[in-house]
């Protein structure tokens, strides 16, 4: 089997100073993911209030009050932007997943509103491998793992398209593993992906060298199975290439038959000419005048 491996990364959020966002205006319970060692940047509000409070969990770590944070308990890892109403958390760490809270009040200190969000931190994927291996009928099971990445999903497609159930064997194109036909072949494909990363590896895959054999033998012996093309030894024709006929002549043959040809055609000339001697012999003996004898006579 041929193989091409390639790597495709697409990395939304990896290291330090790169940034997630997350929208939860008016979306209470709503939750969050930021990238280990990054930036999230969480949509509070559209318009700032009066007077509001930040907690994570019960941890008071943000107040805002007469236009501006009147309380930061970490001013390097806790920040608010009052013209477009975002709350940062820079430098994420494990510990930053949780459960935050944010309490809008009037200026009288009565509660207005209350929404929470759930933030989780995830390290993203750092890479991906692929493993093929040919089975015993030709079936190739491939395995799809990953590394640094928390809570990864994987997916497959052939040739750029959603993995379909008549290419497998076992497994979906969900899994981290699973097992292709005999006769499948192409650009297989698996992603691996959590909330804040995406990495792809591919590889061009060909059949295991098996073949499909579907045949009857001599002894009427119906066969239909896969085998290996190299080795195959069944319902295979034995053909006998017929032996085409000596046409070499023997040289003594062809100088014979030259001899007598050269013989007769001397032969052929020779009387010709004796022929035209003799046909012009007679033609000059019948234009000689003829003398007549006549006999004595006495007086």
């Amino acid at each position: 089997m041929e193989a091409v491996v390639g790597l495709v990364v697409m990395l939304l959020a990896v290291s330090h100073g790169v940034e997630t966002k997350c929208d939860v205006r008016q979306k209470d319970g709503a939750q969050c993911y930021g990238a280990l060692g990054g930036t999230v940047v969480l949509q509070l509000m559209d318009r700032v209030p009066e007077r509001f409070t930040i907690y994570k969990n019960t941890i008071k770590i943000l107040t805002w009050k007469k236009n501006e944070i009147s309380q930061n308990i970490n001013e390097v890892k806790y920040s608010f932007t009052s013209n477009d109403g975002t709350f940062r958390i820079n430098n994420l760490i494990r510990s930053d997943t949780d459960e935050y809270t944010l309490k809008i009040h009037n200026s009288n200190g009565v509660l207005l509103e209350e929404q929470t969000l759930q933030l989780s931190i995830q390290a993203p994927v750092s890479s991906v491998r692929l493993v093929s291996e040919c089975l015993s009928q030709g079936e190739m099971r491939m395995s799809c793992s990953s590394e640094g990445g928390d809570s990864p999903q994987y997916s497959w497609t052939l040739d750029g398209r959603t993995l379909t159930e008549d290419k497998l064997l076992s497994g979906n194109h969900e899994t981290d593993s699973i097992t292709l036909r005999q006769d499948v072949s192409g650009d297989l494909t698996c992603s691996v992906k959590n909330h804040i990363s995406h990495l792809q590896k591919y590889q061009s895959i060909s059949t295991c060298g098996f073949i499909f054999i579907n045949c009857t033998e001599s002894d009427e012996t119906r066969i239909t199975q896969w085998v290996f093309a190299a080795n195959n030894k069944l319902c295979v024709e034995q053909t006998t290439t017929p032996t085409a006929p000596d046409t070499t002549v023997d040289p003594s043959l062809i100088c014979g038959v030259q001899t007598a040809v050269a013989a007769l055609l001397f032969i052929g000339i020779a009387a010709y000419f004796a022929w035209r001697k003799k046909k012009s012999q007679r033609a000059e003996g019948s234009a000689m005048p003829q003398e007549r004898e006549y006999p004595e006579t006495s007086v």
